[in-house]
């Protein structure tokens, strides 16, 4: 399981496929383009070649080969589910290392990578490049910014630090505005790795007067404070001070 931090500071577990998979389902897929080639070429040969001759019929066969090699796996990676046949088949799926879907420029770009992957030959390139690097990207992913996941990963439960924060008013009075952040602070907490929450609990500094954990905790404290209504908690002593977000 690789650790995966989004845009919005969520993160995310990524079960990402290794070498062994990946060449199973690399496999799977030459086989399908093989019985592609195999049923279009007999087609051809019965159906296209008394009409076209033998030349027209194994350019067209070429031409439709060309296609094939080119763009397999980028019709099927930028499509809904992700994944080619063969990916499907190992439960696999390209994924984007945003946590979305494969976007078409991205495809192209890992998939049109594969001719350095595959030198000098088997896809030696692909190969060391996935061993040295922790999401096994090789370098067609490494420029697309994707990665090769399990398709239905088992849920795995993001280590958090627990803060135990006891409700406590804010030593100044808070705009609606503040109040809303410090609320949906602590909302979506829970959703953060410990590093995302400390760093977003510095911007409060001035509010909470401590760094790091503890003021995380005293944050913490006041958005619960803000939970309570407002008949309970009662105001809090205005202070003039440093505003709650430093410009």
């Amino acid at each position: 399981m690789q650790p995966v931090e989004l845009a919005d500071g969520v993160e995310i577990q990524l079960r990402v496929a290794g070498p062994a998979v990946r060449s199973m389902a690399y496999t799977i897929d030459l086989l399908v383009r093989l019985g592609i080639y195999l049923v279009v070429w007999i087609a051809a040969i019965f159906l296209v070649l008394p009409g076209l001759g033998m030349e027209l019929t194994a350019g067209l066969m070429l031409l439709f080969m060309f296609f094939m090699e080119w763009f397999y796996n980028v019709i099927f990676e930028a499509g809904a589910r992700g994944a080619t046949p063969g990916q499907r088949s190992m439960k696999l799926r390209v994924m984007s290392m945003t946590g979305g879907p494969v976007t078409l420029a991205q495809a192209v770009m890992r998939n049109f990578l594969r001719v350095v992957d595959f030198m000098p030959a088997l896809y030696l390139t692909g190969i060391i490049c996935m061993l040295f690097t922790k999401r096994f990207q090789r370098l067609g992913d490494l420029v697309a910014n994707t990665v090769v996941t399990y398709a239905d990963p088992p849920p795995a439960p993001v280590a958090v630090t627990e803060i135990r924060a006891e409700r406590r008013a804010p030593a100044q009075v808070l705009t609606r505005e503040e109040q809303a952040a410090l609320l949906q602070f602590i909302e979506r907490a829970p959703l953060w790795a410990d590093e995302r929450r400390i760093e977003l609990a510095a911007v409060a500094e001035p509010l909470t007067q401590a760094p790091g954990v503890e003021g995380l905790r005293r944050l913490c404290g006041m958005a619960l404070w803000l939970q309570e209504p407002e008949e309970k908690r009662g105001t809090p002593p205005p202070l003039k001070g440093a505003p709650l977000f430093r410009s």
